[in-house]
């Protein structure tokens, strides 16, 4: 009986958390959640500063570029 008592507590407790985060996103007229990537903040543009996944994509693409893939053989 303890034990149940003590997951609906819990599970109350975790609503009421869920409830006020998202208070703002759902009393605001066209709320979202806010936009957290390094490559939409402003602030990080003007210092440079990209996400590491953007900056490897970006590697990637000129590494790709690089590599004269008609001149490859199969080993057997």
């Amino acid at each position: 009986m303890i034990v149940v008592k003590l997951v609906l507590i819990s599970i109350v407790l975790v609503g009421i958390c869920v409830a006020g985060l998202a208070t703002q996103i759902l009393l605001k007229k066209n709320g979202q959640f806010p936009h957290t990537h390094v490559g939409g903040n402003r602030e990080m543009k003007k210092r440079g500063l990209i996400c590491a996944k953007s900056y490897d994509a970006m590697e990637q693409k000129r590494a790709y570029s690089k590599v004269n893939f008609s001149n490859l053989k199969l080993a057997k």
